[in-house]
């Protein structure tokens, strides 16, 4: 059990390690840069940026075309391809139904982690069925540049959370999908392009955005911007180039998130040395007015100390990540 758990956890938190000569180098939010750093919490972010104007987004059936390569089946996965609008790239999207459905179901839109595609929840044992298997339509894509999507990767900027509006669109057209009931999960470094996406389309047709430990800003994406000059990067960005962190740090865009978010953290952070960064998405959310806000399962819409946290979930209760995710899903989808 403990070793399958484990397989799980790794395929969630896809890492990126680039090892430099000098012992250090480049992370993409899912492990410490060749050793645990603490991120300063003296570190001066950036003025919370203005976002840009809501690109056009056409809908799915003259911007989404899609290829089915097999019948839509229960317990299969059907592949589709959804086209991003501002970036032209096709992106192969998976759709996954329970073993035996009927009717229209809610959808859940996984976003996976690091620099992660859609097939790691279809790897062993499998994320996307469990969850379908528990009452959703299950929708996973590879985002622009990885896996077999066509483009470059933009690194959870706004060219991929344009892919990922474009995809929760086609997810509301699907037959399958009851569109009132769409929720966003993210995992990881996800969040960036879950949150990005949710604030800068408040017209999207989701119900609820899930965050399983994502990052809430370029000090926890880059595990502490103090490894010395020209450390500290992710994909040789450094720290300090604010323009390329304006579109990628959570903390900015979840408190313009205009539908409920759900947090779900662990006592030992699957990357980070402490997890104060889930209480700072929790407080950015309650302090930009979102309708409804809970760190797992503590009552909703309140705030915390980060000098005095709240306790976490037991290492024992993460691990039993789906069956947590298809709860707070069901409990949102009734809200």
């Amino acid at each position: 059990m403990a070793g399958g758990e484990t397989v799980t956890r790794l395929f969630i938190t896809l890492t990126i390690l680039i090892c430099s000569t000098a012992g250090c180098g480049v992370l993409i939010g899912d492990v410490p840069c060749c050793g645990p750093i603490t991120p300063p919490p003296s570190l001066a972010l950036p003025p919370r940026p203005t976002l840009p104007a809501k690109p056009s987004i056409a809908p799915p059936a003259a911007t989404a075309p899609k290829v089915i390569a097999s019948p839509q089946a229960a317990g299969a996965a059907n592949t589709h391809w959804v086209t991003n609008p501002t970036s032209g790239a096709r992106l192969y999207t998976q759709v996954v139904l329970p073993k035996s459905a009927s009717g229209k179901l809610p959808a859940l839109v996984l976003v996976p982690g690091g620099i992660g595609w859609g097939g790691i929840f279809l790897d062993p044992p499998n994320r996307a069925q469990q969850l379908a298997d528990a009452g959703f339509v299950v929708v996973v894509f590879d985002p622009d540049g990885r896996g077999k999507s066509a483009g470059k990767d933009d690194f959870g900027g706004f060219v991929q959370q344009d892919g990922l509006a474009a995809v929760v669109r086609f997810a509301a057209t699907l037959p399958s999908v009851d569109a009132s009931k769409i929720g966003v999960v993210t995992y990881s470094y996800g969040i960036t392009m879950g949150s990005g996406a949710l604030a800068r389309y408040p017209d999207l047709p989701v119900k609820f955005l899930s965050d399983w430990e994502g990052p809430a800003d370029r000090n926890y994406t880059t595990s502490g911007c103090n490894l010395g000059a020209g450390k500290g990067k992710i994909h040789w960005q450094p720290c300090t180039d604010n323009a390329f962190w304006s579109e990628r740090e959570a903390v900015h865009f979840i408190g313009k998130v205009r539908v409920p978010y759900q947090r779900i953290q662990s006592e030992k952070d699957h990357v980070q040395p402490n997890n104060a960064h889930a209480i700072d998405l929790i407080n950015a959310a309650i302090k930009g007015g979102a309708p409804w806000t809970r760190l797992n399962d503590y009552p909703p819409n309140q705030t915390y100390d980060p000098k005095s946290p709240p306790q976490m979930l037991p290492e024992q209760q993460d691990r039993q990540l789906d069956q947590r995710v298809a709860k707070y899903a069901h409990e949102l989808f009734g809200k």
